[in-house]
């Protein structure tokens, strides 16, 4: 029994540091606000159709053109 007493104990004495580390840091540090600037390329908001996903590569421009199926040769 004195082993888990023990064993609770450590356990409620390393939560308490957690906690303590927890509350130092929102006391003690505070954050600097940086602007964000997020450079689009001119051919994204230009080139029109449907945005990639992240990740993804994007996808080929619909042509106007219609391909015959069975072109006479």
């Amino acid at each position: 029994m004195p082993t888990l007493i023990r064993l609770i104990i450590t356990l409620a004495f390393l939560a308490g540091l957690v906690y303590v580390g927890m509350f130092a840091l929102v006391a003690f540090v505070e954050p600097t606000p940086e602007p964000v600037t997020i450079r689009i390329p001119t051919r994204d908001l230009l080139g029109g159709g449907a945005p990639a996903l992240p990740g993804s590569t994007p996808a080929a421009p619909a042509t106007t053109e219609a391909t015959p199926a069975s072109a006479p040769q």
